[in-house]
């Protein structure tokens, strides 16, 4: 059985998905951009701040669950420019312990919603 699982302090989804579905204890986080949910705003003003965002839209998301980055098991990094690669992973890892961070791909797309540069989603265990 399945429970739909959404935070106010995340952007609402805007079609036919939620933030995240819990099933069973793992918890499928759908991919966040860098929309603040309090206002709209989409932060592109750097990679940095946007890849920040993209973190406090998917810890607000865990925390409705009641989870942390310490339950996250795997991590998929969609970006528009493999150049920003280094840049973004800095920022991730300032979220995740390094002995026990999460599986993660890291994938170049043609465009992102919005035409954003970063989008996470991910998966967590409880």
């Amino acid at each position: 059985m399945k429970k739909i699982n959404n935070s106010e302090f995340a952007p609402a989804p805007v079609g036919p998905y939620n933030q995240s579905v819990l099933a069973g204890n793992t918890l499928y986080l759908s991919g966040q951009i860098a929309l603040v949910a309090e206002t709209g705003e989409l932060i592109t003003d750097s990679i940095e701040n946007e890849t920040h965002q993209v973190m406090k839209n998917l810890k607000a998301v865990l925390h409705a669950a009641d989870m942390t980055f310490e339950h996250v098991v795997k991590c998929t990094v969609f970006v528009g420019d493999m150049n920003m690669y280094s840049r973004i992973n800095t920022v991730y890892a300032e979220y995740f312990n390094e002995d026990t961070a999460p599986a993660r791909e890291l994938v170049q797309v043609a465009a992102l919603p919005k035409f954003v540069n970063v989008e996470i989603s991910c998966i967590a265990v409880k």
